[in-house]
């Protein structure tokens, strides 16, 4: 393979000439976009109509940005080595989107920018401005996968990318600030998931510029062997650029980048000959230049260009202050424009040999794009399928259903489909995977190990932001995968989620961007059987969270037994652009639908129970509603409790698989009419609604709903520590008992009979708790109850 390449020559004189005019042309572009409105091209002198009104962008990361993506160009071209470029630090956008507008990508994507006079205004005038494009980069920028307004995600999503994509160099380019973040330092220990033959290469290039928006940076003040043992200990072998001298930090970057792509290619050589590495870690940059290079060295007589007051906008007050405007002028001149730029605006032939051609250009990769991106080829739900001869008589353990399920895809799916989880996969239920792929591990095996492989396609590891970073990497590139975790930290992800939402939305607006395979969450380990775990392990609001993101984009779902996990998961697998959660717990638990009957009820998404209701020969009295699978459980169990004490009492049962049915229609994609919302719930009737999150959620889902008043909702109050499961539920009012009570205190005509059921009703509930603090489990007619259905004549 290597014997084909073009040899990365020395740095020459030349070389270096044409790397530094490239450099300066970015670097040019970025500062204009920062400032100016008009005069893109300094053809009149610089004034104060020419400025924009509010200075909004980052100009400090942005000069080793630049540099940094035009030594990597060279390589590409003399390589022909497909390369995508994450970019960490924050709001750096103005590099590249320089970067793309040299290569022509962004003209390409954005017609009203081409690389002409004219473009280039409408490129400094779209930033950061009213109808234009953020400091960040977002989808609008081509070639990009890393959103980078929130800092730490980068080094997991250049994992991400690389899994599965042998061929695929992926250079992140790392801000020493954002290496402040848990997330990113946890992302060091991407060596020991990375497959050499299977896997693309992480080439990490951490920019030490010393300074974040106000303080030092930790790493730019540690010393340099403190740094590499940091480094070295993660499984990196650091490589410096260091300076300010521009042609010398040309030249050392050219010999560094030289040196590692010869140590890539002894990787993948030795790797892919079946040898032991020659050298264990994986190459890396650290380099170090300073903040806000080449900008104003001084400002009002205080120093700027190497401290922290370089990060965001140098000069300030250009517009109003002489001073500064002819500072700005002096800067922008500095970089010699007319030798980068012909009359018309176009970059100089110089300019525009320097980067690759096509998709090998950084900002044209098609993994960039989801191009490569092809259909999960899945199972038949229905063959995975439990048998339910009888409603609720039959008990069974959802999660590991769905693990058959998810075994058969990964089989059918041998290259485009990852698991993830922070070291919960088989306690989820899910090993049936692991009998066709192992953990994914690439380091040190000892005996006793389970099932641990450098091919794995289960990746655990004990932080929830590498799992949600590696899997965003590789759906962001065109592939499929599953996050589970326990219900009370998903919460850890709170923040990311909310990125990967806003990019999935924003993506959709450019046609270009082909539609990403979801984000699909299962949530297990959840609040009411956390009965062991007690108070830390529970908590229900991560379906609060994602809910009120873009509807275009979030979805929820609570199956209630397995069929309809089933089918869920396999409408999840096969939807895009959507963040999926779906909720469903890895206990025992009672069965209710028929495949066939699960299949229906998830294509409504909800609907009534008729099988459960007493209602059908009359009018309601009250309607039963739940969502959730305790939550299903125990509202059958109330019911079946009002069948004994007020056998006279219709009642309609209602399941709620897909949440956002409850929304209105013009709220929510799913939402259903008011007409449909009615024929389910009733007109006029009480309902008392069982949910498995905190209660508000359901009444912010219907609060512009008819009746909205006669909605009573049961949910998780934060009441909870070890107990058994029943007593979880008791706490927190959702038991079969206090379903019941509360029926029975909306229903008008049971009159004068409600005291007399109340007590009944309190005084099984203090049988329950005796019993549970005695024997440390639940009576056995709770945990042994089953549904017995509604008898003949109801």
């Amino acid at each position: 393979m290597t014997d084909a390449l073009a040899p990365l020559e020395i740095g020459t004189a030349e070389m270096i000439e044409d790397l530094d005019a490239w450099w300066r042309a970015a670097n040019y572009l970025s500062a204009g976009q920062i400032y100016l409105l008009d005069n893109p091209l300094l053809t009149e002198p610089l004034a104060p109509h020419h400025i924009k009104p509010r200075l909004i962008g980052h100009w400090g990361s942005v000069p080793g940005i630049t540099l940094t993506y035009a030594h990597l160009n060279r390589v590409i071209v003399r390589r022909r080595q497909p390369m995508l470029f994450v970019c960490g630090p924050g709001h750096g956008a103005a590099g590249l989107n320089a970067a793309a507008w040299l290569e022509g990508t962004y003209g390409e994507h954005h017609p009203e920018a081409a690389r002409d006079a004219d473009g280039m205004r409408e490129l400094f005038r779209q930033f950061s401005f009213p109808g234009g494009v953020p400091s960040h980069t977002s989808p609008h920028l081509p070639g990009s996968i890393h959103e980078g307004g929130e800092l730490g995600y980068s080094l997991a999503h250049a994992t991400g990318a690389a899994l599965d994509n042998p061929d695929l160099v992926v250079a992140c380019m790392i801000g020493d600030g954002e290496a402040e973040t848990g997330a990113l330092a946890t992302s060091w220990h991407a060596p020991a998931f990375l497959n050499p033959v299977a896997d693309g290469v992480v080439l990490p290039i951490l920019h030490l510029n010393g300074y974040k928006i106000a303080n030092p940076t930790l790493l730019a003040r540690m010393p340099r062997e403190d740094l590499t043992a940091l480094l070295t200990g993660h499984g990196w072998e650091p490589l410096y650029v260091t300076g300010d001298d521009p042609r010398q930090v040309h030249e050392r970057y050219i010999a560094v980048l030289n040196e590692v792509f010869e140590r890539i290619d002894e990787i993948r050589d030795d790797a892919r000959l079946g040898i032991g590495p020659r050298n264990p870690r994986l190459p890396m940059i650290v380099l170090a230049t300073p903040k806000g290079w080449t900008g104003p060295a001084v400002v009002d007589g205080v120093a700027v260009e190497g401290t922290f007051r370089a990060h965001q906008v140098p000069l300030a007050g250009v517009r109003d202050n002489p001073e500064h405007l002819a500072m700005l002028e002096r800067w922008l001149r500095s970089y010699r424009p007319e030798e980068l730029f012909d009359e018309k605006g176009a970059p100089t032939r110089q300019i525009r040999d320097l980067p690759p051609r096509a998709d090998l250009r950084m900002s044209a990769n098609p993994l960039a794009h989801g191009r490569t991106r092809t259909d999960l080829r899945l199972p038949d739900a229905a063959e995975h399928a439990v048998p339910v001869p009888e409603p609720g008589a039959t008990v069974g353990e959802a999660t590991r259903v769905l693990g058959g399920y998810l075994r058969d895809a990964a089989v059918a799916n041998p290259r485009d489909l990852l698991f993830f989880s922070p070291d919960e996969h088989a306690s989820n239920r899910l090993d049936a995977v692991l009998e066709v792929t192992g953990r994914r591990w690439c380091d040190t095996v000892r005996p006793g190990d389970d099932r641990l492989a450098p091919d794995g396609r289960v990746f655990e590891v004990l932080s929830e932001h590498l799992c949600q970073g590696w899997l965003e990497g590789y759906l962001l590139t065109g592939r499929h995968g599953v996050f589970s975790t326990y219900e009370a930290f998903a919460h850890v992800v709170d923040s990311m989620v909310v990125q990967h939402a806003k990019w999935l939305h924003m993506a959709a607006e450019f046609p270009w961007r082909e539609p990403l395979s979801s984000l699909n969450y299962l949530i297990t380990s959840h609040v009411w059987r956390q009965d062991h775990n007690g108070a830390s392990h529970q908590d229900p609001g991560f379906i609060d969270h994602v809910l009120s993101k873009r509807p275009e984009v979030c979805r929820v779902y609570l199956p209630p037994d397995a069929n309809t996990l089933l089918h869920v998961f396999d409408h999840c697998l096969r939807s895009r652009d959507r963040v999926n959660v779906v909720v469903a717990g890895k206990q025992p638990a009672l069965q209710y639908l028929t495949d066939e009957q699960a299949r229906l009820h998830c294509a409504q998404g909800l609907g009534v129970w008729s099988w459960a209701s007493s209602d059908q020969g009359g009018d309601t009295d009250v309607v039963l509603a739940c969502a959730g699978d305790v939550p299903t459980q125990e509202t059958l169990a109330a019911v079946a409790v009002l069948r004994e004490m007020a056998p006279d009492l219709a009642v309609r049962v209602v399941n709620i698989v897909d949440l956002a049915r409850l929304f209105p229609a013009d709220r929510h994609p799913h939402g259903i009419s008011d007409r449909r919302y009615v024929e389910i719930f009733t007109a006029l009737r009480p309902i008392v609604f069982a949910f498995h999150g905190y209660p508000w959620l359901i009444h912010q889902l219907t609060y512009r709903r008819p009746g909205h008043e006669r909605l009573h909702v049961r949910g998780f109050h934060d009441n909870g520590t070890t107990t058994t499961p029943f007593q979880m539920c008791a706490m927190n009012g959702i038991d079969r008992y206090h379903l019941a009570l509360a029926a029975l205190e909306q229903v008008a005509r049971v009159g004068d009979r409600i005291g007399h059921l109340r007590d009944r009703l309190l005084e099984l509930l203090d049988r329950a708790e005796a019993y549970a603090c005695r024997y440390g489990e639940d009576p056995p007619e709770i945990s042994d109850w089953r549904w017995q259905g509604v008898p003949p004549g109801r």
